[in-house]
């Protein structure tokens, strides 16, 4: 499989190169040159599959042209060694659980994959150092500090905007030592990501270094997320539910629901889905005007979400062949302030018991908001609330129970190295290793 970049104006790269260097050379992201559809006799059947077993399928179609089969069957599987179970919330309304991998957020399998993925291309080239560098705003870090934690020969970067992620979150990948180094940039998340973007254009510092992103921009990163909606298609066709199947996605850098429209091209029978916002309305506003204009995020209760430009926009733009009107068919926005967020939180825990994360809120209330007559909806919870649990246990009154995995992370010692957003001083950091 070939892959070209979103700008045009980038030499066409295979899958290694893609994988390893992250962002082509004109600063675009990569995208394969064909999306395969799957047969239907696939989806006759899916519902008799294993999560590993259908992920298999969908991940070869991406890349078994690319990896040894075997190779790519043993990533799968290790990759998924947890379940992403479908649980009813209400009558209509459905939570597909993301949250049961190792760091307790959908972002584990995408990470994951990538690490494994990588880890193969560097062993056939010799086992050469890679450095992997990953702004986050909360989940991704932690994703990916723990899928690469001890993978040889990379070493893992991860940088944050200080003071605007949770305690919880920070200490999943400021305690780990090893191969993971946590910088905490005097900034916000569009900061973080900036100095990686420009990292990756700096020509001295890739002369320096072998230098590849863990972010979503990575096609290793954000493709195998697409196994997700495959599974909850998979649940609901079990339990009859499958043929009006509206999926919504808690979306900040949009590289989730972007697996989900990879996937629709593959044949994955969504009838539509939407891209729920916190304040940061970005894409929403997209969506009503036909305009994009990035603006500096704003900081909310669910700040994973907190993305003025989404870097995966340029890749729905791209899928679509840049017509609003393809866009707008087939997605629909919504956008929440964080009094809606608290009042929903709330209001789901007093009428069902279900506790949202301050995330899968905005994705519960856009289906209760949005579904039509005869529509079931599915939406991401895209982490466990004990995360969150400052926020959660103030708008519930109660104590979301912390599980010992989150547990131990609080308890190790954080380490993590002070940087401004001048791209200067982190191009200095980086020339000193």
């Amino acid at each position: 499989m070939k892959y070209y970049s979103t700008n045009k104006n980038a030499p066409i790269a295979d899958l290694h190169k893609a994988v390893v260097k992250g962002l082509a050379e004109d600063r675009g992201l990569y995208m394969p040159e064909q999306i395969k559809m799957l047969p239907q006799s696939f989806f006759d059947h899916i519902q008799d599959m294993s999560f590993q077993e259908l992920s298999y399928v969908v991940a070869d179609a991406f890349f078994g042209e690319d990896v040894e089969k075997e190779a790519l069957k043993q990533i799968v599987y290790d990759t998924l060694s947890f379940e992403t179970p479908v649980v009813q919330v209400d009558e209509r309304i459905y939570s597909l659980e993301l949250f049961h991998g190792p760091t307790l957020a959908f972002k584990d399998v995408g990470a994951r994959f990538m690490a494994r993925l990588l880890q193969y291309f560097i062993r056939q080239e010799g086992n050469e150092q890679v450095n992997v560098l990953v702004a986050t705003s909360g989940d991704t870090g932690s994703a990916v500090a723990n899928g690469f934690l001890g993978v040889d020969g990379i070493h893992v970067y991860v940088l944050y905007p200080k003071g605007k992620v949770s305690k919880i979150q920070e200490s999943q990948f400021t305690t780990l030592g090893k191969n993971i180094t946590a910088i905490e940039v005097d900034g916000v998340f569009d900061d973080c990501q900036a100095l990686v973007k420009s990292a990756f254009m700096d020509e001295e510092l890739n002369k320096h270094m072998k230098l590849t992103s863990a972010n979503s921009i990575n096609v290793a990163r954000f493709l195998p997320q697409a196994f997700y909606y495959f599974n909850a298609y998979a649940q609901m066709k079990k339990l009859g539910k499958a043929d009006q199947l509206v999926m919504c996605v808690p979306s900040g850098n949009f590289g989730n629901i972007t697996a989900a429209l990879f996937g629709h091209q593959m044949g994955l029978p969504i009838k539509r889905f939407i891209a729920a916002n916190n304040a940061n309305d970005i894409f929403y506003n997209y969506l009503q005007t036909g305009i994009y204009d990035p603006k500096p995020s704003k900081q909310t209760l669910a700040n994973a979400m907190d993305v003025g430009n989404p870097s995966n926009f340029a890749r729905i733009y791209d899928l679509y062949g840049g017509s609003h009107e393809k866009v707008t068919s087939l997605i629909s926005g919504a956008t929440y302030s964080d009094d809606q967020i608290r009042e929903t939180l709330l209001s789901c825990y007093q009428q069902t018991g279900y506790i949202l994360d301050p995330h899968g809120t905005c994705g519960y209330r856009a289906l209760q908001e949005g579904l039509q007559e005869g529509e079931y909806g599915v939406f991401c919870e895209t982490a466990h609330p004990a995360k969150f649990k400052e926020t959660v246990d103030s708008i519930t009154h109660g104590d979301v129970e912390i599980p010992e995995r989150l547990a131990a992370f609080m308890r190790g010692k954080k380490e993590s190295v002070p940087m401004s957003k001048d791209f200067n001083d982190f191009k200095a950091f980086l020339l000193s290793k």
